[in-house]
């Protein structure tokens, strides 16, 4: 036990008083039975936390950690290993200790657990990653009833299983980016069920809509949360990087507006102390609900929280973070002026929601709504690919779209021939940075520099006022009000041109350097006055 003295003393964040202690061992599970059988060795150096304090295993991978009423244990699962599956399909890689049953939560909250052995195992990778390391992205499901959960299954999920079919994809893991339902907190089981038949681990964050409603306080909030995916902050290793999925919604009791975006003190002591023992060039991505960036008009972020972060963060050379909550989507580039002072700017991918607008809109011939959020992005899921020298590329795919569009454009169909030039080409382009070069060109014509504007998608507007114009509802839940777009483009179209049909092309590099390229039509027609 020297060994393991000497590392609690070393990493650990806190002083280490509790009234009891969990105890263990971390081992290789070759069969995957989560029991340790003599031929399984333990597993030496791998981090276990309380979600505050921090120790390392020993050679026998054997460790000792204090433990309060409603903390979950959990390791850090080392690269190289997998984390077995629980009953509910999810990853095992944790026990929440609550040996007195408290909260009488509307959906349970957590269940009694009063044993202070926890053994985890983690199997040995018979597929060693090779090439880049692929992740799947999503954020906010948020399902409300079980109609929203078959939506899941066959728009967002089954296209996934598609991917896989058609790309042979290896993902090393999923993550839900928070809202996994939208408060039924009793959808959670259906919902892993889906999930888990992609075959990925899936790692969850809680969103918001995650919350014990009836909790009293911040404490509580996430009780049911914990005792169905386990930590709300946690740390998980892979070849390339290191993913941190992080808890930033501070519950203050009141279900109407009841929450902001911050941290606990036991979440920063956590990264302050895992942090230390990472070296300044490892990879890290962090996967929260709420953004970093406030919400314009708002103060959504408590700013002591973010700053702190910032600071733990500074010095690694590669950060990526990952945020949901909003229903939209944009790339956000952290400096300065925002209080991140790493040596480049910090790249936050708001993602786009995989319910899209709530699951609302008018539905298809399969019976699914059409939800294109209220910038204009159509629903779906994102995956990330990281190299290993810390360069990524991250997609957007639209939902049941093979084609994986990288924009729409929006122009007129016809338009007078010598008419003052005032009608514009507008491209909504999903994942482009807010700085990109943005063209077009009309037949074989010169390129032309379109400009960045703020205003709501012309497709979406026009889905607005077909539904202001019928005299009978068009869905359960109409398309969201058109907002402005953080991600659109305008430009002319010229009119001086000879009658008839003209081709337009846009082109433009998005957020992986990677050149994009649409076209469309319009015709220039003579009229009399």
């Amino acid at each position: 036990m020297q060994t393991l003295c000497a590392a609690i003393v070393l990493v650990c964040a806190a002083p280490l008083a509790a009234a009891e202690s969990m105890h263990g061992r971390v081992f290789a599970d070759a069969n995957g039975n989560g029991i340790q059988e003599a031929r399984e060795k333990g597993i030496a150096h791998v981090v276990v936390s309380n979600g505050r304090d921090i120790v390392l295993t020993d050679t026998q991978g054997a460790y000792v950690i204090p433990v309060e009423t409603g903390q979950v244990v959990f390791a850090v699962k080392p690269a190289g290993f997998a984390a077995r599956r629980g009953v509910n399909g999810m990853p095992a890689f944790w026990q929440a200790y609550q040996p007195t049953r408290e909260s009488g939560l509307k959906f349970g909250g957590l269940d009694l657990q009063s044993s202070l052995r926890f053994d985890i195992g983690f199997v040995p990778d018979v597929k060693p990653v090779s090439g880049p390391s692929r992740v799947l992205v999503f954020a906010d499901p948020q399902t409300k009833n079980a109609a929203d959960v078959g939506y899941y299954r066959d728009d967002v999920v089954a296209d996934v299983k598609q991917l896989q079919k058609r790309q042979k994809s290896n993902f090393l893991f999923g993550t839900s980016l928070g809202d996994i339902v939208n408060d039924d907190l009793s959808l959670y089981p259906s919902m892993n069920a889906i999930t888990a038949s992609m075959g990925v681990p899936w790692l969850h964050i809680p969103g918001n809509h995650d919350i014990d409603m009836d909790a009293s306080s911040d404490l509580h909030a996430l009780d049911t949360f914990r005792n169905t995916y386990g930590p709300d902050t946690f740390a998980w290793n892979e070849r390339d990087f290191t993913y941190i999925g992080l808890d930033d919604v501070i519950w203050t009791g009141a279900p109407s507006s009841g929450y902001t975006g911050g941290f606990r003190q036991d979440q920063l002591a956590f990264l302050r102390a895992y942090l230390a023992t990472l070296p300044d060039d490892r990879m890290l991505i962090l996967g929260m609900h709420i953004p970093l960036f406030e919400a314009e008009g708002r103060d959504s972020f408590r700013d002591a929280d973010r700053q702190a972060l910032f600071d733990l963060l500074a010095r690694f050379k590669h950060v990526l973070v990952l945020s949901a909550h909003n229903h939209t989507q944009q790339h956000v580039f952290h400096d300065r002026s925002s209080g991140w002072q790493g040596s480049t700017p910090l790249h936050e991918y708001n993602v786009g929601a995989v319910c899209g607008a709530f699951w609302s809109g008018v539905k298809d011939a399969q019976g699914i709504p059409d939800t294109t959020m209220a910038d204009g992005t159509p629903n779906g899921w994102a995956t990330l690919e990281i190299q290993r020298d810390g360069r990524y590329s991250l997609v957007w795919h639209a939902a049941r779209d093979a084609a994986q569009p990288a924009m729409h454009l929006s122009a007129p169909h016809a338009l007078r021939r010598g008419a003052y030039p005032a009608w514009g080409l507008y491209v909504n382009a999903y994942m482009v940075a807010p700085g990109a070069k943005v063209e077009f060109k009309v037949d074989d014509g010169a390129w032309k520099t379109m400009q960045r504007v703020r205003r709501p998608d012309p497709n979406l507007l026009a889905e607005n006022a077909r539904d202001d114009a019928a005299l009978s509802l068009r869905a359960y839940d109409r398309s969201p009000e058109a907002q402005n777009v953080e991600h659109l483009w305008r430009g002319a179209l010229p009119t001086q041109l000879a009658l008839g049909t003209h081709t337009v092309t846009v082109r433009y590099a998005d957020i992986n350097g990677a050149m994009q390229s649409a076209q469309r039509t319009y015709e220039l027609q003579d009229a009399a006055p």
